[in-house]
């Protein structure tokens, strides 16, 4: 049975791209459903202005005219061009056990790439950090939390057999909550609130939260630029990433810290882990799924760490104590047990030995990004 891969084109392939990894991950425990309405406006260009600047391509691989695979190229125009190079990315990449459609698929995005003069092949990445990155190599029996990628080792296998190698790793921790924490960051934060010309800005509704999405984003576009595959967030995305999650966040669990000029020097956003609700619901939001989700977002006990940062200049200065505080703070209160870390990378240090200090971390996941040079290059 030969592989054939086709590009998406109609309506139904486009339904097929999003609805397949269901199949592929049945009876994988540890897989969470998407959320569905979600990923038909993430992959419509219509709607996800990622699309307009960067060249995608998403294929799908048949076997006797059944569906067997999927995978996305992107070439990160905004990437490349900030950094001087010539790189395509593939992502969203699942198949079955089958080393001959996991091969088509990357063969075909790897003819894409050279047919539009890229000279490496990065993945699994998307557009940017702030979507589902790297393989799991370590931790495939342990849960997995939303925004992250849950693969089987066979990926990891059949993936180092193209001759990737491994070149950016990310470690995901968990952290049990406690009173511990708040008193060892306490007197930095009162002195930081004493001493700094600052304000902290805590939140109970969401509308009270959207005034602050384009100052937060402007504030990620300067401090995310040393994190590999970040890309500058553009307004309309900002507005379409805060369409994404606000919905799903408790704005308790959102600290910003504002200067005296109220600009955003200082964030972190948390959110229940609601990996259990979207499981049972299986990605869907009606009839009754939005129920399901909406008990998991009350009941569950895991805060889940979102997104965060410091202005460069006011890194060291404490700031993140503060919002540690008021974030476990507000956690402790709203009956959460434990801190999952999301994605760090493995180099940087700093991060890694503040959750390191903490008692009872737990590193249980690492992830890598690969990349592989691209021969013959056609301008």
């Amino acid at each position: 049975m030969s592989v054939t891969v086709r590009q998406v084109r109609s309506k139904d392939d486009f339904k097929t791209f999003i609805y397949l990894p269901e199949k592929i991950h049945q009876n994988h425990g540890n897989w969470v459903f998407p959320l569905y309405l979600d990923e038909e406006a993430f992959f419509n260009p219509d709607k996800n202005p990622a699309f307009h600047h960067n060249k995608t391509i998403l294929f799908l691989a048949y076997k006797n005219d059944t569906v067997v695979g999927r995978i996305m190229g992107v070439i990160p125009a905004g990437f490349n061009q900030t950094n001087q190079v010539n790189n395509a990315r593939f992502s969203y990449f699942e198949c079955y056990e089958d080393k001959e459609v996991f091969d088509a698929l990357l063969n075909e995005v790897e003819k894409w790439a050279i047919g539009h003069g890229c000279d490496q092949l990065v993945g699994p990445l998307g557009f940017s950090d702030k979507e589902p990155q790297g393989f799991v190599t370590m931790g495939f029996d342990e849960k997995t939390m939303i925004v992250t990628n849950c693969n089987f080792a066979y990926m990891v296998n059949f993936l180092e057999q193209h001759n990737f190698d491994a070149f950016v790793r990310l470690c995901q921790y968990d952290v049990p909550l406690s009173e511990q924490i708040i008193r060892r960051y306490t007197p930095l934060a009162e002195r930081v609130r004493n001493n700094l010309k600052v304000r902290l800005h805590e939140f109970t509704r969401s509308s009270q939260v959207k005034p602050f999405v384009q100052r937060v984003f402007k504030l990620i576009n300067t401090t995310y630029n040393k994190i590999y595959g970040f890309s500058e967030t553009t307004e309309k995305e900002a507005e379409e990433f805060a369409r994404r999650f606000i919905p799903l966040l408790n704005p308790r669990l959102i600290k910003l810290i504002t200067d005296e000029d109220d600009n955003v020097v200082a964030f972190v956003i948390g959110m229940p882990d609601l990996s259990g609700g979207i499981r049972r619901a299986r990605g869907r939001l009606l009839p009754f799924g939005w129920y399901h989700i909406w008990k998991s977002s009350r009941k569950s006990k895991r805060l889940v760490l979102l997104l965060g940062a410091v202005k460069n200049e006011l890194q060291n200065k404490g700031l993140d104590a503060m919002l540690a505080v008021s974030l476990i703070r507000s956690a402790l209160d709203l009956g959460f047990k434990e801190m999952d870390s999301h994605l760090i990378m493995k180099d940087n240090i700093k991060m890694r030995r503040e959750i390191e200090r903490l008692e009872g971390y737990r590193q249980y996941k690492e992830y890598a990004i690969y990349r592989k040079d691209l021969p013959g290059a056609m301008e």
